[in-house]
């Protein structure tokens, strides 16, 4: 019979080290992005959300909804801020709403 080795390691680390070895990466923050999105942002704007999108630093968010896509255009910097503190980087520079 083996002899198991006694090495614990964190789960974090675990899944961290798989992503990267297995190329991972851009498709966590694709997920990472839209649930940031729908965290901060609550029920009623993501019923109106078609699509959300990080393309390099520009967020991409479709709504199927002109006026909301109005109101939430003059907060574009504070979402901008709030997404980037969600997400643990200053990634986002941009955000456009279609």
């Amino acid at each position: 019979m083996a002899k198991r080795q006694n090495e614990s390691v964190a789960i974090k680390d675990l899944m961290g080290s798989f992503i990267k070895e297995n190329n991972l990466s851009k498709g966590m923050k694709k997920i990472s992005v839209k649930e940031s999105w729908e965290q901060l942002m609550g029920n009623g704007v993501v019923s109106y959300t078609q699509k959300v999108e990080l393309k390099g630093t520009t967020l991409y968010v479709k709504l199927s909804s002109s006026v909301l896509r109005e109101e939430l255009s003059y907060g574009k910097e504070k979402i901008i801020g709030m997404m980037n503190d969600a997400l643990g980087t200053q990634e986002i520079k941009k955000l456009l709403l279609l």
